[in-house]
């Protein structure tokens, strides 16, 4: 009984190498440009733990999982067709190719991928290798294991909130393998929405991570408290206006999912107790707030006051993304292919110092690169994503753990967040999106897990 114990409490390979994998992923992963340093540790990264799981971890996959991988090989597939050298009277006939046939007129036409630019192509397939990893590794894990990652999950959102925080004191950290903008606080991300992304995700599951598995929340409850104002100071201050309301929504469903938890905690105390913190709360909050304002270090809603969203890039980029969506429709331009193909249409009026790197609206940029078959994709995802969603929320409340309300939520605000922005092109959060979606999947199902 002593050895079964320990043996309990003993974390097994696939949860050592997942906590290393995470942290890796939390130094060099928050880039999404294919030429940054970070991309080649985290996919070396990734092959190594891949491999090391394989050979090492004696555990089948859960039954209950089944959709995340079959999401991912769909994904790997579309961009591999991509790839398939096509005859010249083929790729011609496709939407969008005059100018590149007219390039070589006179001359014999090569075999040619789908794919403008393979190469931007060959880098999302290669991609790919970071979400497949962390689902093996999740999906190996034993059933007990499971019940830490929220931990650990929660623990690299709060590194990466000091990392920002640091950012805010002056300190200039600079991290050399992603291409941060020196001033901007951004984290452990290149992206301050990515950023604040991440912090919405803090804000979420910080509540239920206080009261995880039923368990009375003792010290875990003033630490959450605390860490959740942390999160929305350090959204306020990073200057992403789309994070702060992400941030919002998210704090908002962590307290709804936890509500009976916490009137149970406050049964003991008088009635007038629970109100009163929870004015005393929301005054602290706004005089923190007025005073990051007062102090200049609002920066999220200095920017949603001042700029004038007629001049924002995305809006007017717009019309020329929609035109490209329509030229390269029905089997679209390629992945990848983005920033060279935007600026064959650049007009001069949007030249500047900086260039448009994504469409900013990864709805849109997935369905130009990837055509019909990205779209019918992103439509099996979202479909997918609304009845695991239904039936989590119906359900009742024996699922005491809610990861899978967890799920749900975090998958809503990466779908939120890609309508101004591409967060899920980097490889942290493409690993956040598994983790939801084996959230979701796993704790709607009443499969066991086999091979244990």
């Amino acid at each position: 009984m002593s050895h079964r114990a320990v043996g309990l409490h003993r974390p097994s390979l696939s949860f050592i190498l997942l906590v290393l994998f995470l942290a890796i992923l939390w130094l060099a992963g928050g880039a999404s440009r294919a030429d940054e340093p970070g991309q080649a540790i985290v996919r070396v990264a990734s092959a190594i733990a891949l491999i090391l799981s394989i050979l090492l971890v004696d555990r089948s996959l859960p039954l209950q999982f089944r959709v995340v991988p079959l999401f991912l090989l769909m994904s790997l597939m579309l961009v591999l067709l991509q790839l398939i050298p096509l005859p010249p009277v083929i790729w011609q006939a496709l939407a969008g190719r005059e100018l590149f046939a007219l390039a070589a007129a006179g001359a014999e036409q090569p075999w040619r991928p789908l794919a403008i630019v393979p190469g931007g192509a060959l880098n999302a397939a290669v991609s790919l290798i970071v979400p497949s990893t962390a689902f093996v590794l999740l999906a190996t894990l034993r059933p007990g294991e499971r019940l830490w990652v929220p931990g650990v999950v929660l623990g690299l959102v709060t590194a990466s909130m000091l990392l920002g925080l640091l950012q805010l004191s002056g300190a200039g950290f600079d991290n050399p393998l992603i291409n941060d903008t020196p001033g901007q606080i951004s984290g452990s991300f290149a992206n301050r929405n990515h950023f604040a992304l991440l912090l919405a995700f803090g804000c979420l599951l910080t509540p239920v991570w206080a009261f995880l598995g039923g368990r009375s929340p003792q010290w875990r409850g003033p630490l959450a408290l605390g860490l959740v104002i942390m999160f929305m100071l350090t959204i306020l201050a990073s200057g992403s206006r789309v994070g702060m309301l992400l941030g919002v929504l998210a704090t908002a469903t962590g307290v709804f999912l936890t509500r009976k938890d916490i009137r149970k905690v406050f049964r003991r105390y008088p009635r007038w107790v629970l109100p009163a913190l929870i004015v005393a709360l929301i005054t602290v909050i706004l005089v923190l707030g007025l005073g990051a304002i007062i102090a200049g270090r609002a920066l999220s809603i200095d920017r949603m006051i001042e700029n004038d969203p007629s001049q924002d890039m995305r809006v007017r980029a717009l019309p020329i993304v929609l035109a490209m969506v329509r030229d390269y429709f029905p089997m679209g331009a390629g992945f990848g292919g983005f920033d060279p193909l935007f600026r064959m249409r650049e007009p001069f009026e949007l030249l500047k110092l900086t260039y448009f790197n994504h469409a900013h609206n990864d709805w849109l940029e997935v369905v130009l690169e990837a055509g019909i078959g990205g779209l019918l994709l992103l439509v099996g995802a979202v479909v997918w994503w609304g009845m695991a969603s239904v039936r989590c929320w119906r359900a009742p409340s024996k699922n005491r753990y809610r990861l899978s309300h967890v799920g749900s939520v975090m998958l809503l605000l990466i779908f939120l967040a890609s309508i101004v922005d591409y967060p899920a092109r980097t490889p942290m959060m493409m690993v956040m999106i598994v983790i939801a979606a084996i959230w979701l999947s796993g704790e709607t199902s009443d499969a066991a897990p086999v091979g244990h």
